[in-house]
């Protein structure tokens, strides 16, 4: 990236960027989500790839809060205060498993790195988008 838009981004250097990322949050602790939950397996099939590759207690817990998370909006609640401050908004699980993992002792390529190389080799693609 270059330097400037590194210093719009950045939290460390760009008091806006804080104040957004404080923002944001608040409002994933209130429903007790971390931010890498948020991203999309149908939209992005590389995070579906990845998803595939973390191990299964990872995943359960993201289906876990993602359910809780859908339980409180609808009955228009949030946590409780005490619960609030337990959670970890931008601890992130699936950020590793997308730039560089390695887990059970095998060194994985990362999952964007790995798509873009098979498609250099003309190799045919991990997965396919298919419409039902």
């Amino acid at each position: 990236m270059s330097s400037f838009l590194q210093l719009i981004v950045d939290p460390r250097k760009n008091p806006l960027a804080k104040l957004h990322m404080k923002s944001v949050s608040k409002r994933l602790r209130k429903y007790g989500l971390r931010y890498d939950d948020l991203y999309d397996p149908y939209y992005d099939l590389d995070i579906k790839e990845a998803l595939n590759r973390l191990p299964r207690e990872i995943v359960d817990a993201r289906h876990q809060r993602l359910k809780r998370a859908i339980d409180l909006s609808m009955k228009h609640e949030y946590l409780p205060e005490d619960l609030q401050a337990m959670q970890t908004p931008f601890r992130s699980y699936l950020q590793d498993m997308l730039a560089l993992v390695s887990f059970s002792g095998v060194l994985d390529m990362p999952v964007k790195r790995e798509r873009a190389e098979r498609e250099a080799l003309g190799a045919l693609p991990l997965y396919q988008r298919t419409i039902p």
